[in-house]
């Protein structure tokens, strides 16, 4: 069995190739065909030629003469023929030999180029042609072809021609075929030991683009893709050492505590018994982060989609929040038409929008303002949460969505992650603008049709 790529491909061109000189070959076999078939209407439009020439000759004399039989046999001989005229009694008045025996030297010395005549062959070789004068039989024009000597000088030549042209073709097609195949898969082997450099821990690997078809954008595509798996790998790597780290501070807290109680350092009173279960929470907020984004990566994840009208679940969203703006002084406000209906889970979509409004009021100062509005069209409806607080750097932009990314302390980096596969889970999308400095809009654009309750 052949393995390798290139061979294929190889084979492939070297089977069209040969499909493409055998069609040639078939084609010359089709053209010499009909000028053999060209070349038998010719004869016989010269027959017809002496055909009548003789009728004419033969009313004009009122019988037959023979100077002038003569001659039309000369012409006849150098139009290919060897010919014999009989009467209609079947006699032999004259035929070719005869005719150019009696010829005179200066006549016969103007056609040398008259093939020569074959010996005495059988007499079915003679084609009979009736001649008539006036509705009557007078005799019958006998011709016999003789060998051309053009036609095997031209079909030999192009046989020559046509062989060359098939070795020199094939030599070509070979090259050409294997130096093709050889840079045709050239990338495909190169993503290939990439992709089991990848697959060896090799994050590094890359593979060199060139060109301007699909062979460059799958290139690139896979760089893309190895970019974000080494990323995802970087990301994986901090992930552990982050939930390392969050996880010690509060294991060894509840450990420290629950020593010194038994060494009876500390009281077992009900404050210590507050500060037990506040670090055990934080405990259980690390792992229930981990498993909500686990969740909303899951295709089991349940949807419970229906429709409902947007503003009064948004307002209650709002309500929540509230306080907290006021405290914080950021003016907060909702813009949201009674009409805008929306295909969702509630439950999944006020965690989407609490989500948003939370990084909102944290990246806002006293005196800043945040706004939720919404719309919508024919086809979908948009969320959009804007600030005006610190907004986001150009380099992070387009790293926020990133599993476990996270720029400042505290956390870790799931949130926008779980928001982007909620937006996802519900068949929407989830999109980001924003200026260092002068603040972010998010938009959520989640498709109004119905959907299909998934888990």
């Amino acid at each position: 069995m052949i393995k390798k790529l290139w061979i294929k491909f190889f084979l492939l061109l070297v089977a069209i190739a040969v499909v493409a000189l055998t069609s040639a070959l078939l084609l010359r076999e089709l053209m010499l065909s009909d000028f053999r078939e060209y070349l038998e209407g010719e004869r016989e439009d010269r027959v017809y030629w002496i055909v009548v020439d003789l009728e004419k000759m033969y009313a004009k004399h009122e019988g037959w003469n023979r100077e002038v039989l003569a001659e039309d046999m000369t012409w006849a001989l150098m139009l290919g023929m060897e010919v014999r005229v009989k009467s209609k009694e079947g006699a032999t008045v004259m035929d070719t030999r005869q005719a150019v025996a009696e010829l005179p030297d200066f006549v016969s010395r103007r056609i040398p180029a008259v093939p020569p005549l074959p010996g005495d062959k059988p007499e079915t070789l003679f084609h009979p042609y009736p001649l008539f004068l006036r509705g009557e039989e007078i005799g019958t024009l006998e011709v016999r072809f003789l060998p051309p000597r053009r036609e095997p000088i031209f079909i030999e030549r192009s046989n020559r021609m046509l062989l060359l042209s098939v070795l020199l073709l094939g030599i070509i097609t070979l090259t050409l075929s294997y130096f093709f195949a050889k840079r045709m898969t050239e990338p495909i082997r190169k993503l290939t030991m990439a992709s089991s450099a990848i697959g060896e821990g090799s994050w590094a690997t890359r593979v060199p683009a060139s060109g301007h078809d699909e062979l460059r954008k799958l290139a690139d595509t896979f760089n893309g893709m190895a970019d974000r798996l080494a990323m995802q790998e970087d990301l994986r790597k901090k992930l552990l050492a982050n939930v390392a780290h969050e996880l010690r501070t509060p294991l060894a807290a509840v450990n420290g505590e629950l020593e010194g109680m038994i060494d009876g350092l500390y009281p077992t009173d009900t404050e210590s018994l507050k500060s037990l279960h506040a670090e055990i929470a934080r405990l259980r907020k690390i792992l229930e982060g981990i498993e909500e984004l686990f969740d909303a990566q899951s295709s089991r994840m349940y949807l419970s989609i229906r429709s409902f009208p947007l503003r009064p679940f948004l307002r209650s969203i709002a309500d929540r929040f509230d306080a907290l703006f006021r405290e914080k002084q950021i003016e907060f406000n909702l813009d949201c038409d009674a009409s805008v209906f929306v295909q969702a889970d509630p439950d999944r979509l006020s965690q989407i929008i609490v989500n948003l409004l939370s990084n909102a009021l944290k990246a806002c100062k006293p005196g800043n303002r945040v706004s939720m509005r919404a719309a919508q069209t024919q086809t979908d409806a948009t969320i959009e949460i804007s600030d005006t607080g610190v907004g986001i750097s150009p380099e992070d932009l387009s790293l926020i969505f990133e599993r476990f990314y996270k720029k400042q302390p505290g956390g870790l980096g799931l949130g926008l992650p779980i928001v982007k596969e909620l937006v996802e889970a519900h068949s929407g999308h989830i999109a980001v603008r924003s200026d260092l400095g002068k603040g972010s809009v998010f938009t959520i654009v989640l498709p109004t049709g119905s959907l299909n309750n998934s888990s």
